[in-house]
């Protein structure tokens, strides 16, 4: 169906919640606080797009300005020479179960894969150690000086695929979802929460999982 199946990263290959969430809890009992786990992703989901709409930063000073931001909101007093545990602890955020099986079923179908990822390269370097899958195009928020939801990665992957046949796939309705469709990129939500589109955008597919999308992709005979 298509030549080439680029991801976002975290949220959608990497279980994004698990990783944030285990490192914020952690470091917060270290100094005696304990936090509530949906209060702390809540609080870390609105703030982190205001950091990165502001002035370009490396992402690990994303990951640090938002920890602090996020610790603040919450009553904890974390000191900004401590807040860089998030950046320490991305390289071991771990796959969803289904990611690994689903990229080796892609790859073994015949598809090229890669990466739109709002990171750091040396940050995705030490998460791809964790994905077995080979990526022919990885195209990072480093190279390009920009964070999505804007434009850049979209249009710096089209330049370098050409006339390849391409669909982008992403958990993330407002970083992923509703710039492809801008661009007229096909898409496909990976929507594991199963959650409502919060605009007027609409993917061209929508999967509950990375297994659901590889069923459909590989023409498993049993997909709907």
């Amino acid at each position: 169906m298509y030549d080439i199946v680029t991801f976002d990263c975290y949220g959608t290959l990497i279980d994004w919640e698990d990783g944030i969430s285990s490192a914020i809890l952690a470091a917060a009992l270290r100094e005696g606080r304990e936090l509530d786990r949906n209060v702390v992703l809540r609080a870390y989901s609105e703030i982190e797009p205001q950091v990165e709409s502001e002035p370009y930063r490396p992402y690990r000073d994303v990951l640090a300005e938002t920890a602090s931001r996020v610790a603040a909101r919450l009553g904890w007093d974390l000191p900004a020479s401590r807040a860089s545990f998030l950046a320490e602890s991305l390289p071991g955020w771990k796959p969803f179960p289904d990611t690994n099986p689903a990229l080796d079923r892609l790859v073994a179908a015949g598809y090229r894969l890669g990466i739109l990822s709002n990171t750091d390269d040396d940050l995705l370097a030490g998460t791809r150690e964790s994905l077995a899958a080979p990526f022919s195009l990885v195209l990072t928020a480093q190279q390009l000086r920009s964070y999505k939801p804007g434009y850049r990665h979209f249009e710096a992957a089209r330049t370098q695929l050409g006339e390849a046949r391409w669909l982008h796939a992403a958990q993330s309705y407002f970083h992923d979802v509703v710039p492809a469709h801008s661009l007229c990129i096909p898409v496909a939500w990976i929507n594991r929460k199963h959650e409502s589109p919060s605009g007027t955008a609409r993917p061209d597919f929508e999967f509950g999982s990375l297994a659901e999308l590889a069923d459909v992709l590989c023409g498993n005979p049993e997909s709907p």
